[in-house]
């Protein structure tokens, strides 16, 4: 909207000693100026949830970020994010994946995370390929034992399971590391918060009687373990999007349940419009403020 003036001076907003924005006059009117600005993001996805009975364990929430040296999946960190002004960004937060459960996807406007992968389920369902892969189960069936594969620049494949021995079902894929046999691969350690956190870890892989599998860094949950009745897998940790662990083989433990995922924006103080819903945690850091969404919203810039 044009704004009248009778001066030929040029005019500028300011907040503080930061300027908004500036304008330019014409023969009768000024108009605003209004540029783009960039952001920088964390994405993750929800991790999956562990399979069943020699479970495998569920891979840990794709994860996307354009802040630091890397992003899931041993990629680069991609490009910040270029926004405009009094548009309404949309986000949503994954939930994590119920047993034998891929998880859900995680999104900022055109950035998506995929849910991992689902843990392998010893003699009924094989694992799934997600953000990071699913473990597989320990199952003399290859469809079933053979691991789920990761995404691309978002994360990595499980292990497979072993059929005999300590029938030891394969760890689920994390975002910097591939599942082992037994434990979850690690997830990535990013600093978007200001200080450095671990994010989508992989679960660990249910077993007969070989030693706990333990959950990748980042919220991965364990693996059962145990002779006799068993014992269930741990859930992986909500707003990190770890897996699953995965449950042990006494017939009717179950995997846990993957970790719901987390948004993150980091935006120039000086650029931060103030206008969001879905209640994100509103933090600083130097120059800069942090949006956290455990939840779907939205942030218009």
């Amino acid at each position: 909207m044009a704004i009248y003036q009778d001066t030929t001076e040029l005019s500028k907003v300011y907040k503080g000693a930061s300027e908004l924005s500036a304008v330019y006059f014409g023969a009768d009117l000024i108009f605003p100026v209004i540029t783009d600005y960039s952001i920088d993001y964390l994405v993750v996805a929800g991790g999956a949830g562990g399979g069943q009975s020699n479970g495998g364990g569920g891979g840990g929430g794709g994860l996307r970020t354009s802040y630091g040296a890397n992003s899931g999946g041993g990629s680069s960190s991609e490009s910040s994010l270029i926004l405009t002004p009094s548009t309404a960004y949309t986000i949503t937060v994954g939930s994590g994946g119920s047993t034998s459960g891929n998880g859900g996807n995680s999104v900022f406007s055109t950035i998506t995370s995929f849910g991992g992968g689902q843990g392998g389920h010893r003699g009924v369902s094989s694992p799934s390929s997600g953000g990071s892969g699913g473990g597989g189960a320990s199952d003399s069936n290859s469809s079933r034992n053979t691991a789920g594969a990761g995404t691309t620049e978002q994360g990595y494949a499980g292990a497979n399971g072993v059929d005999g021995g300590n029938y030891q079902a394969g760890g689920g894929g994390g975002a910097s590391s591939i599942g082992g046999l037994g434990d979850g691969g690690s997830g990535l350690q990013i600093s978007v918060i200001g200080t450095s956190v671990y994010y989508s870890g992989g679960g660990g892989g249910g077993s007969d009687s070989g030693g706990v599998s333990v959950g990748g860094a980042g919220g991965g949950g364990n693996g059962g373990n145990g002779t006799g009745a068993g014992t269930n897998g741990t859930n992986g940790v909500v707003n990190k999007g770890g897996g699953g662990g995965g449950g042990q083989g006494g017939g009717s433990d179950t995997g846990g349940s993957g970790g719901s995922g987390v948004v993150i924006l980091r935006i120039l103080t000086s650029k931060y419009s103030g206008t969001t819903t879905g209640s994100p945690t509103v933090t600083t850091d130097g120059t800069d403020t942090i949006l956290t969404y455990t939840g779907s919203g939205t942030y218009t810039a």
